[in-house]
C-alpha cells in the first residue's frame, strides 16, 4: 500500500518532489537540497541581493502529528475512499498502556503520532507535512537570486524545512504561517 500510495501521489502531482525529498520511495535528494541552498546563498552573495535562509527542524514531529491530520491529508490529496477508510481504521485502533512494579494503567487510545517501523507511516507523514507546506508558501513567491535566477521559497526533507525568501517581510510571513499551521 505504501508504494502504491506514493506512486499515486507523485504521479498526480500531490507531492511536489522539488520541495519535499524525504520519505518518498525512490526519491533521493537531501544532498540535492543542501547543494541548491548553498548555491542560492553563493549566487545571492555574488549578485549582492538580499536572501533570507531559515532552517527549521520540528522537535518530535513524527510523534506529534494528530491523527485528525493523518485523516485529513489523504482526503485533501484525493486518495480513494476505500484507502482512506482502511487508514482511518488502522490509526483509530492504536492503543497503549504502561506498567510499573506496582501499577498497570488502563488501555489508552493514542490520538497523535505515527507507528515507528510501519511502512505506510513515512508517506502519510509526508502527506501531512505537504498540507502544511502548501498552506504556508501561499504568497511568498520565489526567492530572487539575481541575474534572472529564482528559487521556490520552501525546501523540505520530512519535517526539516528551509525557508528561502528575498524579502524579510515575506520570510516573517512564512514563519508565521508555518507556526500557525504547525500549531
Amino acid at each position: 500500500m505504501a508504494s502504491r500510495l506514493t506512486k499515486y501521489l507523485t504521479e498526480n502531482g500531490y507531492i511536489n518532489t522539488s520541495v519535499q525529498k524525504g520519505g518518498i520511495l525512490g526519491v533521493s535528494g537531501g544532498l540535492e537540497h543542501v547543494t541548491m541552498i548553498w548555491e542560492a546563498i553563493q549566487r545571492a552573495k555574488s549578485e549582492k541581493v538580499n536572501l533570507d535562509v531559515v532552517w527549521l527542524d520540528l522537535a518530535n514531529a513524527y510523534g506529534l502529528i494528530p491523527h485528525e491530520m493523518i485523516q485529513l491529508a489523504p482526503r485533501m490529496n484525493h486518495v480513494p475512499e476505500v484507502i482512506q477508510v482502511m487508514l482511518d481504521d488502522y490509526f483509530s485502533g492504536f492503543r497503549m498502556r504502561f506498567s510499573t512494579n506496582d501499577y498497570t494503567s488502563n488501555w489508552i487510545n493514542l490520538e497523535v503520532g505515527f507507528a515507528m517501523g510501519c511502512t505506510i507511516s513515512p508517506i502519510l507523514f509526508v502527506m501531512a507535512m505537504e498540507v502544511i507546506l502548501k498552506a504556508a508558501d501561499g504568497r511568498a513567491g520565489p526567492a530572487n537570486l539575481g541575474g534572472g535566477c529564482s528559487m521556490p521559497p520552501l525546501k523540505a526533507f520530512m519535517d526539516d524545512t528551509t525557508i528561502i525568501c528575498s524579502k524579510e517581510d515575506k520570510t516573517r510571513w512564512m514563519l508565521k504561517r508555518l507556526d500557525v499551521f504547525m500549531s
